[in-house]
């Protein structure tokens, strides 16, 4: 397992007292926990999402679940009425019988159609009838490779027909049931509209349209002064965190697609971090092409983005990977661990086990474990190798350490160095996959926009160990750690600690 990362080549962690404080390095501050997932002011309402989010999928898969059977049982007591052969209890077990494939092939599909996504932006009838398409075109092929015999296909065309009549049907009965209820109930989001050009006006506009728009502007702040367009100017961009509160905010929108990369990184943090939405409306082309489709429950398509941090059952999953996967590791490779800790005691003076501490989730200190592979006074004589530095950006690293013992060079050289931070992995200081953990070297160094890391929890390996490592800028690797944060899922954790491996024994990108 690749527990080398580039980050830490400076691995001035190379063994002394541990450094100042370190949240005197942001501007300001972030929370010293999981934006979401840990913070307590936020509990009852991520348990409310929660709930939503459950009660949402769950109709809907019983939903899907009814009218796909009756699909298929309506098709079979045709076929049988028409042949003169009419038996309900049989076509009844012959529904229940090819049921179960064709529901779970239609449901991955749908999931993949964001047919369970949130209400504004689950899309409509032509998505639905691609899906279940899609799922007859699987089911008779999985027919025929088992070896199933037709006399016609008509079982899978009829079935087609009546699911897209119910499906549809369903789902339309569906939004309006559940429109009315949240119209009954009140229910309006309070939004912002954040820009920099006219298209402030025309967002604000199309979500005002309706009859019942579920979307309520209470404003907007523009980085450029602007004339009054009959919205209210509620200030500027730094002052959003007061806005949120006076306003109860619900919703950020950004309404700009010029809006600057720089701002936009900057206000995803904080909204998540008041626990506040952010969406982004698309260019008048864009809405344009999307009222070509309806769009149950909003005027205008609005993307979600999300917050770079793992909540609810995206959190729980992690953690349980982690925690399983890290102690399988410890104790398959217990054998190496003894033999490198008793390496370094025989060989050099000082510690076998070095405390480096370092900035986790949040910017708040903790002790990450390693193995010690430096003489005792490497924290001394880190200013005097400064100009030898060879990496770039933030980051310290030079190819041949002088302050690295040689028992430290061949743990360095395959990673065994980073074998104690599986400790720290069970102890909730780091994920086994996330951004890695800078020293306070070079954590100092960071701009403002590259601290939104330390949302998550570190890890002791990422996608920069396998994508190149140092070959890359280190504004790249940043950028590595906020596509890994977007597309996260166990499957990506365990490529990426799979990929480890060889980029390991291959020195890929690392001296």
């Amino acid at each position: 397992m690749q527990m080398r990362q580039t980050p830490d080549a400076p691995r001035r962690d190379g063994e002394g007292s541990a450094p100042p404080e370190l949240t005197q390095a942001m501007d300001r501050p972030l929370p010293g926990r999981d934006v979401r997932s840990r913070r307590p002011a936020l509990g009852f309402l991520l348990r409310l999402d929660t709930a939503r989010r459950f009660a949402r999928v769950g109709s809907l898969l019983a939903l899907d679940f009814a009218a796909i059977f009756g699909a298929i049982l309506t098709a079979l007591v045709l076929k049988a009425y028409l042949r003169d052969k009419w038996n309900f209890d049989r076509s009844l077990g012959e529904a229940r019988h090819s049921f179960a494939f064709a529901y779970l092939v239609a449901t991955l599909l749908f999931a993949r159609s964001g047919l369970y996504a949130e209400r504004a932006v689950r899309p409509g009838l032509a998505v639905i009838v691609a899906s279940l398409f899609q799922t007859m075109f699987v089911t008779v092929i999985f027919a025929v490779v088992q070896g199933e015999q037709f006399s016609s296909y008509y079982i899978f065309y009829g079935t087609l027909f009546f699911a897209v009549a119910y499906v549809s049907t369903a789902r339309y009965l569906y939004e309006r049931l559940t429109g009315w209820a949240l119209k009954a109930a009140g229910y309006r989001r309070r939004a912002v509209l954040v820009g920099t050009g006219r298209h402030i006006d025309a967002v604000g506009k199309a979500l005002s349209s309706g009859p019942h728009p579920a979307v309520s502007v209470v404003g907007f702040i523009s980085l450029v002064p602007r004339p009054n367009n009959g919205m209210k100017s509620l200030g500027r961009l730094e002052d959003l965190d007061e806005i949120i509160n006076e306003h109860r905010l619900d919703e950020v929108i950004i309404a700009d697609y010029d809006f600057p990369q720089q701002e936009a990184v900057d206000l995803v943090a904080r909204c998540h971090q008041k626990g506040v939405r952010v969406r982004v409306a698309p260019s008048t082309m864009e809405i344009l092409i999307h009222r070509a489709e309806f769009v149950p429950g909003q005027t205008v398509p609005l993307f979600e983005l999300k917050p770079p941090v793992f909540d609810g059952i995206d959190f729980a999953v992690k953690r349980g990977f982690d925690v399983t996967v890290a102690t399988l590791l410890l104790i398959v490779l217990s054998p190496v661990l003894v033999a490198s800790a008793l390496f370094i005691k025989l060989t050099s003076r000082g510690p076998t086990i070095y405390r480096s501490i370092r900035p986790g989730i949040g910017g708040v200190p903790f002790a990450c474990l390693k193995f010690r592979t430096m003489y005792r006074d490497a924290d001394q004589r880190q200013m005097d190798l400064e100009s030898l530095n060879e990496a770039s950006g933030a980051l310290f690293k030079i190819k041949d350490d002088p302050r690295m013992t040689p028992v430290g060079r061949l743990l360095r050289r395959f990673s065994l160095d980073e074998l104690p931070q599986l400790l720290n992995v069970l102890k909730g200081d780091m994920s086994l996959v996330g951004p890695r953990p800078l020293p306070q070297r070079d954590f100092e160094r960071l701009h403002e926009w590259h601290k939104k890391r330390y949302l998550v929890l570190p890890g002791i390996t990422g996608l920069w160990q396998v994508s190149g490592r140092s070959d890359l800028d280190f504004d790249d690797l940043v950028r590595l750690d906020f596509l890994y944060l977007e597309r996260w899922s166990v499957f990506l954790d365990l490529t990426i600690l799979v990929k480890t491996v060889p980029a390991v024994f291959t020195r890929r990108g690392a001296f």
